[in-house]
């Protein structure tokens, strides 16, 4: 038996980030131990004894010893059993207003990390059109429910927690597509609640920088601590550590740069 809930994850996983996020909010950081994983590994065969072998994470050990997977099912029942006001809105209406925009991050996640690891440059256009279309389709949402102000509601919420990890980890898209949102009015309204979501206190857990480091892997079209072809060694593994390391070329399609080049050896 565990004495407090216990979060499998990976420190650079925005999924994970969620649930520090809330945990941030209420100002709890320390209600939840933290185990880490190391992704360019094989698991911990007592790990997956306990996921019944699955490897997706964050994983979620309740204090009773009972396993929660899926991290928007672990945010949802972190908010409701840690103490403080929970991030989900109590009105059932602005609930289901929130859970339709939470409804919209699937697509959304799944269009940034394709757009990363693609590895054709003729492709690029059609990448950053899905993107922007996703874009709009947020900012059509926000101005229906909420022109006039910053969040969603009145304060940083369900929603916000759920997006500002994936607007943080798509810094690898400015970085190595260099991808931007256009000025112009179809964008506006979600430019403003992107920037007061990653801009919020409570969302500090990671950097740009580390973010383009770790993630340089991905924009090669490995994931998950996968190794490219040519090389040793993950930009996922935790020695040296990333602040140790150099930038990335941000040219990801001229191939990989080598092991030494990274600062992985």
């Amino acid at each position: 038996m565990t004495q407090k809930h216990i979060v499998y994850h990976i420190p650079v996983c925005p999924f994970s980030q969620r649930l520090e996020i809330l945990l941030a909010l209420r100002g709890l950081t320390d209600a939840v131990e933290f185990r880490v994983v190391d992704i360019t590994k094989p698991r911990d065969p007592e790990l997956l004894a306990k996921t019944r072998g699955t490897t997706a994470l964050p994983v979620l050990e309740t204090a009773e010893g009972r396993i929660l997977k899926e991290s928007l099912v672990i945010l949802r029942y972190l908010d409701e059993v840690l103490p403080g006001g929970p991030l989900r809105r109590s009105d059932p209406f602005e609930h289901a207003v929130e859970s339709m925009l939470v409804a919209r991050e699937g697509a959304f996640t799944m269009a940034g990390y394709l757009y990363v690891m693609n590895q054709d440059p003729q492709k690029r256009d059609q990448h950053r059109d899905k993107m922007l279309g996703l874009y709009r389709d947020i900012d059509g949402f926000l101005m229906e429910h909420a022109p006039e102000r910053t969040f969603l509601f009145e304060d940083f919420g369900l929603a916000e927690a759920v997006f500002t990890p994936m607007f943080k980890r798509f810094w690898f898209l400015d970085y190595y597509e260099e991808f931007d949102l256009p000025e112009g009015p179809d964008y506006d309204r979600v430019r403003k609640w992107r920037a007061a979501c990653m801009d919020h206190p409570a969302t500090t857990q990671v950097s740009e920088e580390e973010i383009v480091k770790l993630y340089y892997d991905y924009a090669l079209g490995a994931g998950n601590g996968a190794l490219v072809a040519g090389r040793t060694r993950s930009s996922f593994v935790f020695e040296p550590h990333w602040r140790d390391r150099p930038m990335p070329p941000r040219d990801k399609y001229a191939g990989t740069a080598t092991d030494a080049e990274l600062g992985l050896v």
